[in-house]
């Protein structure tokens, strides 16, 4: 059975050489898959994606009709059928990783996982490369690389509580990375398409169910951990939550979300073998939490969650995404520009954690951190200079004012009710008598902003927000 993407690729030209058409259903049937799960599904999507781009096949139809036939079928030509043969690592436009520096180990580590897997030597879980990591004494990240992380990250220019810098950009970081981690995992969305289902709940057309659920997922995640971050410890609990809100609806037995795995799982295009044995699974997990927690420079436990998380395999899918999410948790703890992953290659992020799959090297993933890291500083850079100073209050109160805001949309309340509402809540509450009237006003202010773009922040949809609206 073809497993790396440019055998898929191969596969679905032979197919569409002896019938006229196919779907992803249809691939999947002819490969002998009777269940098609997200993770064939998103290798499928990928091999059809990249035959398209290179005018190979070409697409008809929308949504669950959609299939795809030779590009010549249509009336159109093309020169090779063919697949493009693959260019030499040297730095030539198009190649994944021409845009950053590679040091001498990550190209001697591209150089071996570019070999075709049947040359690259099978290996599994090792246990010691976890084991003889000694927080704070052992580094993936050196120390000049972790000062110029801090350099370009630094958010807050004074102590604010944890998480203050994430909550002040969290319309942005919802879109971003929810969008970017989600192309990584071969999804198909653009980016406008993401915000207007983001910000507006609305699905993009002839699209694949799935994808947008997973963007969803990341959303629902996402806010997940900036409502969590003055919590003082990364808990195996809220690990296994963020996998669960990332995997909702999306895996065949809905009790696998937020759950260690006990199944055998195998990587595609990938001569590793993750651990099969549930005991030491859950050992080495409780284990990474530990060390995790040790760790005391912010960008070095990002870069731990990635590498390990992702490693090891814990769950029975949805993996990167929890270790993409995870390797955030930090970096917003410390009030650090997240790691939003724009402009990654999806096959330079692959690539280079084949190295540490296959190698447990972690030289090719650490230069595309470092670089990843860089590229999102600057997105975030711009957004932070558009931003005042945070209202002291608001931070303070931030609970109640999220409480109160939702309360007053959700109960309908009209126009004419909204002031004796707010003060009524107020009341409500437990706050000093020296801060209500500031509050009111807070409030007050904070309900003459609302849109549709931003009621996220209050955990209201975008269909309870539009009722409430229509009363006023």
């Amino acid at each position: 059975m073809p497993t790396k993407k440019v055998e898929i690729e191969d596969f679905i030209l032979r197919l569409l050489n002896d019938v006229s058409e196919v779907s992803v259903r249809e691939i999947a049937k002819a490969r002998g898959i009777a269940e098609l799960s997200e993770t064939e599904r998103r290798a499928i999507r990928r091999a059809l994606s990249s035959l398209q781009d290179r005018k190979l096949i070409i697409s008809q139809g929308q949504g669950p009709a959609r299939s795809y036939v030779l590009f010549d079928q249509s009336g159109e030509t093309t020169e090779n059928f063919a697949p493009e043969k693959a260019k030499e690592s040297s730095g030539e436009e198009g190649i994944p990783f021409t845009k950053m520096e590679l040091s001498p180990e990550s190209r001697a580590l591209l150089e071996y996982v570019s070999q075709d897997v049947a040359v690259r030597t099978p290996v599994g879980y090792d246990q010691e490369f976890l084991l003889s990591y000694e927080p704070n004494r052992t580094f993936y990240l050196s120390e000049p690389q972790r000062e110029a992380l801090f350099a370009t990250g630094r958010a807050e220019p004074k102590e604010r509580p944890a998480g203050t810098y994430a909550r002040n950009i969290l319309n942005r970081l919802l879109i971003d990375l929810s969008w970017n981690s989600s192309r990584l995992e071969g999804n198909t969305y653009s980016l406008l398409e993401t915000k207007r289902l983001i910000e507006l709940g609305e699905a993009a057309a002839g699209k694949d169910a799935s994808e947008a659920q997973m963007i969803l997922n990341h959303k629902a995640a996402i806010e997940y951990i900036v409502e969590s971050a003055d919590e003082g410890h990364i808990t195996s609990q809220e690990i296994r939550s963020i996998h669960a809100l990332l995997s909702e609806n999306l895996l065949g037995n809905p009790a696998s979300s937020g759950r260690l795995r006990s199944l055998i799982v195998e990587i595609w295009g990938s001569t590793y073998l993750p651990l099969d044995n549930p005991q030491i699974l859950q050992e080495c997990f409780d284990l990474f939490v530990e060390k995790l927690n040790a760790i005391e420079d912010p960008f070095e436990q990002s870069m731990f969650s990635i590498v390990h998380l992702s490693y090891m395999q814990a769950f029975e899918d949805v993996n990167k995404r929890t270790a993409r999410l995870v390797a955030n948790i930090p970096l917003v703890k410390a009030n650090l520009k997240p790691l939003s992953f724009t402009d990654v290659d999806p096959d330079a992020y692959v690539s280079a954690l084949l190295g540490v799959y296959e190698r447990t090297d972690v030289s090719l993933i650490r230069d595309l951190y470092i670089w990843a890291y860089t590229r999102s500083s600057q997105r975030y850079s711009a957004v932070q200079q558009s931003l005042g100073e945070p209202n002291l209050l608001k931070l303070q109160y931030r609970e109640s004012v999220q409480e109160i805001v939702r309360t007053i949309i959700l109960e309908k309340a009209g126009s004419g009710q909204i002031v004796q509402k707010i003060r009524d809540l107020i009341d409500q509450q437990n706050i000093p008598d020296a801060d209500r009237d500031a509050l009111f006003n807070l409030i007050e202010n904070e309900i003459i902003s609302l849109h549709d773009g931003n009621v996220a922040r209050y955990k209201v949809r975008p269909s309870e927000f539009q009722a409430w609206k229509e009363l006023q």
